[in-house]
């Protein structure tokens, strides 16, 4: 029950603080808000500050920020959304993204702060499985910096990278005593786990730390940042390709189990630590929670109706018709698209959330 609260705490804070942007960025680009509203559904308090009214709303499940002329579309008042200059209305958009963005770079750096050091993707020795070739062509104290073409920014992502390849070869980037060079062909190796699976690996060991500096601090959070925006579009693109399905996706029941598994094994090696389990699970699930984070900025960003990424494609589409017609396009057109958007959105939520609750039950 701890972790679902946790997690419903969870989304309502990062969904608030993405409403948050936008208000944040109307109210400094001089754009009238009607209302600013912490959580949805029936009204339990409200107060009026000068023109906007700030409310705070039954369920914590986000907010909104009603700017004037933005649901009807047209409004008389030069201070409405719609009639703002383009560049306004654009950093108006990508301020929630710049705030879900944020603030998994700040969680990541919390998380990192108390860092000794940090793993990379140093070559440092081999396993006995590691054939003779692969040593011909990687040295100890190389840095591997490709791994079939995909940049390497952290130590996991080797082994990541490795685990998507399908042959018995790869192909390697390292930088050697300050040179890059380019490893075509080099051969893998099946090592065995201690669970006693099989995956291919090179049977390498990367065991070099780089000092945790202030500044190794800030690069490591931003590296962290960058391999999270990443791992988002390669879902993406899997979900594309056909390579996950629909029960590979998770919606809000989901992701609430999923926070309540990261809790729990948060807990259980901070109790093999001997550390506190709570703040075991509390570390596991900020963690997850900056994940999920950059996860909303990057979704929030695809050209997708009624999301961020939609209307910033609407102004672009409306831009290139104004140039070509001198005519503004009608709002009440980005009102149907959205609305179409929307309840596509919903539609899919449904379906995944009924799967989500299928699992549950093994079906």
């Amino acid at each position: 029950m701890l972790y679902i609260l946790i997690a419903i705490l969870m989304f309502g804070v990062l969904i608030a603080l993405h409403e948050f942007g936008h208000f944040a960025a109307a109210k400094l680009c001089g754009v009238k808000v009607n209302e600013f509203a912490i959580g949805m559904g029936p009204l339990i308090l409200h107060k009026q500050g000068g023109e906007t009214e700030y409310s705070l709303r039954l369920f914590p499940i986000g907010g909104f920020c009603a700017m004037e002329g933005e649901e009807e579309g047209k409004s008389t008042d030069p201070r409405a959304f719609p009639n703002r200059p383009w560049w306004q209305r654009l950093i108006i958009l990508l301020a929630g993204v710049f705030m879900n963005f944020l603030t998994g770079l700040v969680i990541i750096l919390v998380l990192l702060s108390p860092a000794q050091g940090f793993l990379t993707p140093v070559v440092s020795g081999f396993s006995e499985e590691v054939p003779v070739q692969a040593r011909n062509y990687l040295k100890p104290g190389d840095r591997i910096t490709k791994v079939d073409g995909h940049a390497v920014y952290l130590q996991p992502d080797v082994s990541f990278f490795l685990g998507r390849l399908s042959g018995d070869k790869v192909d390697l980037e390292v930088e050697r005593n300050g040179k890059k060079h380019s490893l075509p062909g080099v051969p893998l190796t099946a090592v065995s786990q201690i669970d006693g699976s099989q995956r291919l690996m090179l049977g390498i060991y990367m065991q070099e730390y780089e000092d945790a500096t202030a500044w190794a601090k800030l690069k490591y959070t931003w590296l962290e940042c960058a391999d999270n925006v990443r791992m988002v579009w390669y879902s993406l693109s899997e979900l594309v390709r056909g390579a996950v399905g629909l029960r590979d996706m998770s919606g809000p029941v989901g992701i609430i189990e999923m926070v309540g598994q990261v809790g729990q094994q948060g807990a259980q090696a901070a109790e093999a630590a001997g550390t506190s389990a709570f703040l075991g699970a509390m570390e596991g699930i900020l963690g997850f929670t900056s994940f999920i984070s950059i996860n909303l900025a990057v979704m929030n960003l695809l050209p997708i109706p009624a999301l961020d990424g939609g209307q910033i494609l609407f102004m672009g589409v409306n831009g290139i018709y104004t140039a070509i017609t001198k005519k503004k396009m009608d709002p009440k057109y980005l009102g149907w698209v959205t609305a179409a958007g929307f309840a596509c959105l919903m539609g899919l939520m449904l379906v995944v959330t009924i799967s989500d609750i299928l699992k549950q039950f093994g079906v």
